[in-house]
């Protein structure tokens, strides 16, 4: 795992709602609603996600996903409801705790591949070649190496989604909430980022939030899937994976547990989605 650079603030031991100290990296979701004006956007959502494990989320458009992950980033707080990241409900300190990636990569232009992966360290006050020297050693590891010095135009969309996710990753935050990461790729550079994602994830273990609308995607990168109803978002059904992330991504969703699973995901899906509202 990565080492995150500067000696944390000491804080005060925090209790859980379940009377315990929290476990690093866990996330507790209880009862959550949350409207804009009168839109209710999610009602009475709960979930957990425990140290290291990959939870995927899906469901219809428009029904709560991304404000979700926006509300456990604490960029909002709930309407009603309480978000926990490692036992702190209070907005800061949730975003102090996780790393948020949005579905566009978000790189800067003006700025070389290795500047883009070092700039959660550098917004953190780290120097520039400090910041380089962290971030420089994981190019090799995730097939960037020799594209360090390449700006953005210069590099396919799946090594611009390589890169983000890298900065994501130096961020050193015990959580990671992925937003439809591959959205924007093309079928088989999606699926070749799957198995790129699958891979740096069991080397670099986090615990993952991760929103997508494609049922095979979260199948096969997840621990659990939460299942979501149409707007307003509720979970209708929890979903647990087989050996997720262990086998070759064109075995594995071909495999007869894995079809499965995904039928009754999309069952779930048609259903949520009549039930919704």
């Amino acid at each position: 795992m990565l080492t995150k650079t500067g000696a944390p603030t000491q804080e005060p031991l925090q209790i859980g709602t379940n009377g315990s100290p929290p476990e690093a990296g866990a996330v507790r979701i209880d009862a959550v609603a949350h409207s804009f004006g009168e839109l209710l956007a999610l009602d009475g959502l709960s979930l957990k996600a425990a140290p290291h494990e990959v939870l995927g989320i899906v469901g219809p458009s428009g029904c709560g996903k991304s404000t979700l992950l926006e509300l456990v980033a604490g960029l909002h707080e709930p309407g009603s409801g309480r978000i926990e990241v490692e036992g702190r409900a209070e907005g800061a300190q949730r975003l102090q705790r996780c790393a948020y990636m949005p579905q566009r990569d978000l790189l800067l232009p003006w700025m070389t591949a290795l500047d883009n992966a070092a700039l959660a360290l550098r917004n953190r006050g780290v120097r520039r070649a400090a910041a380089r020297a962290q971030a420089a050693p994981l190019f090799e590891r995730f097939g960037l190496a020799g594209f360090e010095g390449s700006h953005p135009n210069e590099l396919s969309g799946g090594m611009r989604q390589r890169v983000a996710f890298l900065r994501t990753l130096v961020a050193g935050k015990p959580v990671l909430l992925l937003d439809e990461p591959f959205a924007s790729l093309d079928a088989i550079t999606r699926g070749e980022m799957q198995s790129w994602l699958g891979g740096a994830l069991a080397e670099n273990p986090r615990t993952v939030i991760f929103v997508t609308h494609d049922v095979e995607e979260a199948l096969y990168l997840s621990d659990r899937v939460a299942v979501l109803s149409a707007r307003p978002g509720r979970v209708t059904e929890l979903l647990e994976t087989s050996d997720p992330r262990t086998a070759d991504r064109a075995a594995a969703i071909t495999s007869p547990g894995f079809v499965a699973q995904r039928e009754s995901a999309m069952r779930a899906l048609a259903e949520g989605a009549r039930n919704g509202g």
